[in-house]
């Protein structure tokens, strides 16, 4: 694993120069698979979520877990610091305002397609916005109704809570109005009265649950 780490981010060679150590041969290999989109380095933050993909899936299938090693965490701390005397930013996507949402809406109808479409658009903007993750492993043990305008989502994990819930900081999400009329509407078209909430759709068939990685 801390080869894996040190293969794909980048760093300064002796001589000034971006350097990493994938050879180039596996590079193109990796590119002709259609496991990397092109050639050179990854950036930090694709790093990271390799990482923490394949711990997830070591966690899962109870394995040793390289991901968990000290040197992991210490060379991508380094890589972080030095990412930053670089000039290195991260790239943040840039929310969509309530004007693209509404134009975004205009585009769902009433079949089974544009259902979820709306009802993840409104769920997702709703009580300040959620990101896909939260998006895709909403469940509906975590929904609950409080009148005939609206439920409560319960946000038992997200980013924010990772690093510590402060005192104003509330797992309890409101669902209102608009928001709750597309989520009734597709619960009620999809059938859907346990597990996830957004899930695929195969051939008008309600399939699993949606995946965000």
């Amino acid at each position: 694993m801390l080869q894996f780490v040190v293969d794909h981010v980048a760093r300064r060679s002796v001589d000034g120069e971006l350097a990493w150590e994938l050879p180039p041969v596996v590079d193109q290999a990796l590119v002709a698979a259609g496991l990397k989109a092109k050639l050179g380095p990854w950036t930090l933050a694709t790093v990271r979520h390799r990482v923490a993909v394949l711990s997830t899936a070591h966690r899962l299938k109870h394995a040793a877990n390289p991901c968990e090693q000290p040197a992991i965490r210490t060379v991508l701390s380094r890589a972080a610091r030095a990412a930053v005397k670089r000039g290195v930013r991260p790239r943040k996507k840039t929310a969509i305002t309530l004007t693209e949402l509404e134009a975004m809406l205009a585009t769902c109808d009433e079949s089974l397609e544009g259902l979820p479409d709306r009802a993840l658009l409104c769920f997702g903007f709703a009580s300040g916005g959620r990101r896909r993750s939260e998006v895709a492993a909403a469940d509906l043990r975590d929904l609950r109704r409080i009148g005939p305008q609206g439920f409560i989502y319960r946000l038992e994990h997200s980013k924010t809570q990772q690093a510590g819930v402060t005192a104003s900081s509330t797992p309890d999400k409101p669902v209102l109005d608009r928001a709750t009329q597309a989520l009734e509407a597709w619960l009620v078209a999809a059938g859907i009265t346990e597990g996830a909430i957004f899930r695929r759709l195969w051939k008008q068939r309600v399939g699993p649950a949606l995946s965000w990685a």
